[in-house]
């Protein structure tokens, strides 16, 4: 994982579940078997499937205790972004990529470790544009 103070390079996996009772369960009971430590989760669901996207203490042995145990992954490189947490934090964050080409495929958000602090997980194209954005923002 590569960071600056504020942005972070991640590895997310993607974990491909059928949508019936229980399989989140044995996926997450894949990991912790495993001793992978989920940092951040989130699901995108269909009609028939779901896909858990999460962020580890180790995407390798995520990958490898899930691929054993049947399930399919992917791993894909994502950008995380500590923002001030109070109204208006995203929108601030948003305003970065103000007429720029960068794109969001998607986004989610977890409570960071550091109080009044939001961590975004964000899936940008065209990647390196966003981070040399991100780096050069003032977000603080």
């Amino acid at each position: 994982m590569l960071e600056d103070e504020h942005v972070f390079e991640l590895r997310q996996v993607s974990v491909f579940l059928e949508n019936r009772p229980g399989v989140l369960a044995d996926a997450t009971r894949t990991l912790a078997s495993a001793e992978v430590n989920l940092r951040a989760a989130m699901i995108a669901e269909t009609e028939r499937f779901g896909i858990l996207r999460v962020i580890t203490d180790s995407p390798a042995a995520a990958v490898a205790a899930l691929e054993s145990a049947g399930f399919r992954t992917k791993l894909t490189d994502v950008v995380g972004v500590e923002v001030p947490d109070h109204a208006g934090g995203l929108a601030e964050l948003l305003d970065v990529f103000e007429g720029s080409s960068v794109s969001i495929e998607y986004l989610y958000a977890e409570l960071a470790g550091r109080l009044g602090r939001a961590l975004l997980i964000m899936k940008l194209t065209p990647r390196d544009e966003a981070l040399k954005l991100l780096r050069e923002a003032s977000l603080y």
